[in-house]
């Protein structure tokens, strides 16, 4: 067995556990607005936090046009296995389409916020947690000036940005979870979770992949490694400390999962094992397993409805909570 890749030498302070995160740099200001392709409002490249001795965090914000009242909000997380990615992707699946969907979100009354977060190659986790807590209260920080309307916020993620979104929506209003980079003070409230495909127990990867797997999780170069700092078996705390379904708490939010059958990256029975948990908690938890799919939608799935599917489940979520409220 071969280890473990070597950590970089400045990581250590950025991932480790319980401890505040490095000082913050100075706040940047906002970046002058522009077109987006289709016709939304947007601030591209908004610096959410800074650590010092790490690149700047920054998301792109689609506003919606015309708003009356302060809009709702969809925190969006990309995916890329944790060591990869862009905020400016919402997935191969729709990288064709002639209108992005973060701005048909912003087309049906949503601000978009897409987000970076530290990758694994550069910090490991609880970081990557961190820097989605620090974007949420951004958001309830400046939020308001904006137009946005912090007290209804939905979270979505695919693949890695789905495990993220699972964790973001299971830890709210847990100041354990808060870590130290970025504004601080309380964060939001989510109204609900989409999560595509994510990872849900890094303990149970391993045994539930399909014999054709891409990885084995378990591995000690694989991606679930890189992301704890160490190989899945010899580091099961933290292996469960980075696991959606170790944090299900006993009034769990709202959750859309939708996983193809045929995942050959992250097996479709962690979604199952996730949506089981939500359930026994007392959960409202819609799953979508789709028959032949594959990660990011490769094979026998209709993109369109099931983004059309998850923008119908954000809007029934927002309309519950009250506009306005914190």
């Amino acid at each position: 067995m071969t280890a473990p890749p070597a950590r970089h030498p400045d990581r250590s302070s950025a991932g480790s556990r319980d401890r505040p995160g490095p000082p913050e740099q100075p706040a940047a200001r906002l970046p002058a607005p522009e077109t987006s392709p289709g016709g939304s409002r947007l601030l591209r490249g908004v610096e959410y936090a800074a650590p010092i001795g790490f690149r700047p965090l920054l998301l792109d914000l689609y506003l919606p046009a015309g708003a009356s009242r302060p809009a709702p909000v969809v925190v969006f997380l990309h995916g890329g296995g944790w060591q990869g990615g862009s905020r400016g992707r919402f997935g191969p699946a729709f990288d064709s389409w002639p209108q992005s969907p973060f701005d048909l979100l912003a087309g049906a009354g949503f601000a978009v916020a897409s987000i970076d977060y530290r990758l694994s190659g550069e910090a490991v986790f609880p970081a990557q947690l961190h820097d989605g807590k620090a974007a949420l209260r951004w958001l309830r920080a400046h939020g308001a000036g904006l137009g946005l309307d912090a007290g209804r916020v939905v979270l979505w993620g695919e693949s890695a940005g789905g495990h993220l979104a699972a964790l973001l929506g299971l830890t709210a209003g847990r100041p354990e979870f808060e870590g130290g980079v970025g504004v601080p003070g309380p964060s939001v409230t989510v109204a609900g979770v989409v999560d595509w495909y994510g990872p849900a127990d890094l303990r149970t990867m391993q045994n539930q992949s399909r014999p054709d797997a891409v990885t084995a999780p378990d591995a000690p170069d694989s991606r679930e490694a890189r992301l704890i700092g160490a190989p899945v078996p010899q580091a099961p705390e933290l292996a469960e400390a980075a696991s959606p379904v170790a944090h299900v708490p006993a009034d769990p939010p709202p959750f859309l999962l939708a996983h193809g059958t045929a995942d050959r990256f992250v097996p479709c029975a962690q979604s199952e094992q996730l949506a089981q948990a939500l359930r026994t908690a007392g959960g409202r938890v819609s799953l979508r397993l789709i028959e032949g799919a594959d990660h990011l939608w490769i094979g026998p799935a209709d993109g369109e409805a099931l983004f059309r599917e998850a923008l119908e489940f954000a809007r029934r979520l927002v309309r519950r909570v009250p506009a306005g409220t914190s």
